[in-house]
């Protein structure tokens, strides 16, 4: 696109000068006359004038102003055909009278400038042309009257129809150039703001058309293709779109180097700058035309400085998509300046300052497109990066997610664990309350079975000596009756009593007597034994802690479970002395109760392996505490087993010989009596219970 633009701006350079020439006869000399505002001089009064300076090689400002200009040119038609074309190159001029004079007299009277008739010019073209007849070989003289706001350079060029032709195709084809980079570049950022729905491409989109526009206006294509008839827009188009292609450009310039966030400061000096232009726009609408156009070409000179130092600066703030941008508003700053500075008559004006505008605004639209494509890279770019950084993050999240979940997890784990543990607590206080209600249950039954017993044993109790004394009186008499009998009864009569002793078998009678009732006696004392060990053992009516002799419960433990202990089992006591502990004395018969039926059936179901099997029972008083172990040397235990002993349900009997909540339920009641009980023990090598109990203590609370 560069490279097309650069090829046009050779084809302008390469454009004839435009000077008064008659086939190649270049005629660089005229006259020029500024008429005073207070005088209206016909073309008599002018022809008599002395007052016409003469310019040779060099063209002269006449400024932006209301003042008249007359030209005159003296010229020679040494062609072979009168019909000549006079092109003034400059389409901004308002109204030009033509008058050709020979000899004096004048000869011919045109009138043509942008306001005239568009459909009245000879020549369909932007550009003022005037037909003229030119006598051949004869001097002549040409007056031109221009009456027009911007007259500041007026070009001139006298040549037969086939150069004018040309010369006019040259122009167009060169605009058509220019109008097709206007509308590929309108047409291509109209699409990607329909794409990508981004305002600084309709803000671009915008600026595109108001630069063809401007342009248009300037150069005069605009009275030629869009308004031929309206005098209003032909004298105010060319201000008022240069206006408005400023004040969006300024928008575009805003927008794209976001000059609030990296200049704030500058960024408020184009507050000032757009209310130049709207006064200006203003001005243009409803006053003076002239005073518009002055400003706006100060204002324009200013404004081009303003934007190329804001630009740098935002490029110093390391906005790399300014580059493109300063680049672009570079090539327009000179164009500007190059086009100004020709219509202030600093420098000569020439195919290139005639041209500079629209080539230097066609190579600003390009540039800026190209601007807009590097930041559309730059925010590819950043959006990679972002994304990549959104990759990363996510890839973190995930990672962090996979924490939590493992963290989570591991919670839920122990959680699950707590609820478990607590439904196992919950299951081993259910237990415990059952079985604390069968044992309630059955110490009642107990209490009640040995008070029931109670009574008619010691009736039996009582009742076994006056039965000795009274069957050793029987004795004495029957002994006294024998002696007697010896004695006094007749041989017959001691036969007959001898026969019937030996019929009733009187001794073993009176030995089996006295067995008899020595067996009652020992029967009713084991009885009694019994009784008492029941009451000791159920407590019923001790149902709060008192001080209680363990070495009795231990005993009343034996006696009740004498009947089930094998007679090869030894029971051996070894009792220290103990002070009276503070206990709940059933639950503590209970833990003994316990633990020494665990032992017993250790031993019984290893009897063939136990050549004597002996639990022994050892007590001792450790100051405020007491200790009992109870030993056996059974089997002993492998420790997975020791480890687990007292959960609750955890037994190694065989299927219906245990619950597995007896050693749960004795470690519970030490617990609560705030003791301790510990299991030394080895497979092999015998297992012992060691209890740990406080002489005094609170009372424990049974939920």
């Amino acid at each position: 696109m560069l490279i097309f633009i650069s090829a046009i701006f050779s084809l302008l350079l390469s454009v004839d000068p435009v000077v008064i020439d008659l086939d190649d006869n270049w005629i660089n000399k005229y006259g020029y006359y500024i008429q005073p505002r207070e005088q209206d001089l016909s073309i008599e009064q002018v022809l008599t004038s002395s007052k016409f300076e003469v310019l040779e090689g060099e063209n002269k400002n006449f400024g932006i102003n209301n003042d008249v200009i007359w030209l005159k040119y003296s010229v020679r038609n040494q062609s072979d055909r009168e019909e000549k074309f006079l092109l003034i190159n400059n389409p901004s001029l308002d109204q030009i009278e033509l008058y050709l004079v020979m000899g004096g007299e004048v000869i011919q009277t045109l009138k043509g400038g942008r306001l005239d008739d568009f459909n009245s010019r000879p020549i369909r073209s932007k550009s003022i042309i005037f037909k003229i007849n030119l006598p051949i070989n004869q001097d002549v003289e040409i007056f031109l009257k221009v009456n027009s706001v911007n007259k500041t350079i007026i070009t001139s060029s006298l040549n037969n129809l086939e150069v004018i032709d040309r010369l006019i195709n040259r122009e167009n084809i060169i605009f058509g150039i220019f109008t097709g980079i206007i509308a590929g570049l309108f047409f291509y950022n109209l699409f990607l703001f329909l794409s990508v729905r981004d305002k600084i491409y309709l803000i671009y989109v915008i600026h595109t058309v108001l630069v063809w526009f401007a342009q248009s206006s300037i150069l005069g294509y605009t009275v030629e293709l869009i308004w031929p008839e309206s005098d209003w827009l032909k004298l105010k188009a060319g201000v008022i779109f240069s206006s408005l292609v400023s004040v969006v450009g300024i928008w575009f310039l805003r927008e794209f180097l976001s000059t609030k966030k990296f200049v704030p400061k500058l960024d408020k000096g184009f507050y000032f700058i757009l209310f130049v232009y709207s006064f200006i726009l203003f001005n243009a609408f409803f006053f003076s035309i002239t005073l518009s156009y002055q400003v706006l070409l100060v204002t324009q000179s200013i404004v081009v400085l303003y934007v190329l130092l804001v630009a740098m600066f935002v490029l110093r703030s390391g906005y790399s998509p300014a580059r493109y941008y300063l680049l672009a508003w570079s090539v327009f700053m000179i164009g500007i300046f190059l086009f100004v500075m020709s219509e202030m008559g600093i420098i000569p004006t020439s195919s290139l300052t005639a041209y500079i505008m629209p080539f230097g605004s066609a190579l600003e639209v390009v540039l800026l497109s190209f601007a807009l494509a590097d930041k559309i890279n730059i925010l590819k770019k950043e959006k990679e990066i972002e994304q990549a950084e959104k990759l990363i993050a996510l890839k973190e999240n995930e990672e962090l997610i996979r924490e939590q979940n493992t963290l989570l997890e591991e919670k839920v784990r122990l959680r699950t664990d707590e609820l478990e543990q607590a439904l196992r607590n919950l299951q081993n206080t259910q237990s415990q309350l059952v079985n604390q209600e069968k044992m309630a249950s059955l110490g009642q039954l107990t209490a009640g079975i040995a008070h029931e017993i109670n009574n008619p044993i010691n009736f039996v109790s009582s009742n076994i000596t006056p039965l000795k004394r009274d069957i050793k009186d029987i004795m004495e008499v029957i002994d006294f009756y024998r002696e007697s009998g010896e004695k006094e009864f007749k041989p017959e009569t001691k036969k007959e009593a001898k026969k019937l002793e030996e019929d009733l078998e009187l001794e073993y009678v009176l030995e089996e007597v006295d067995q008899l009732l020595k067996g009652m006696e020992d029967g009713a004392k084991r009885t009694v034994e019994i009784v008492k060990g029941l009451r000791l053992f159920s407590r019923v009516d001790e149902q709060d802690v008192k001080k209680v002799d363990l070495h009795d419960g231990i005993n009343s433990t034996i006696i009740l479970l004498n009947s089930s202990i094998p007679g090869k089992i030894r029971i051996i006591r070894e009792f220290g002395e103990l002070p009276m502990v503070e206990c709940l004395a059933g639950k503590i018969n209970q833990v003994f109760m316990n633990i020494i039926n665990n032992a017993v059936h250790a031993l019984s179901d290893h009897m063939e392996k136990i050549p004597d099997p002996v639990i022994t029972i050892r007590t001792k008083s450790l100051g405020d505490y007491v200790k009992i172990e109870i030993e056996d040397n059974g089997p002993g235990m492998p420790e997975h087993v020791k480890q687990r002993i007292f959960e609750p349900f955890f037994t190694t009997k065989a299927v219906g010989k245990g619950t597995g909540l007896g050693l749960s339920i004795v470690y519970s009641i030490i617990e609560n009596h705030k003791g301790t009980l510990e299991v030394l023990t080895e497979e092999g090598q015998g297992t012992t219970f060691i209890i740990s109990l406080p002489v005094y203590q609170n009372a424990p609370k049974y939920d």
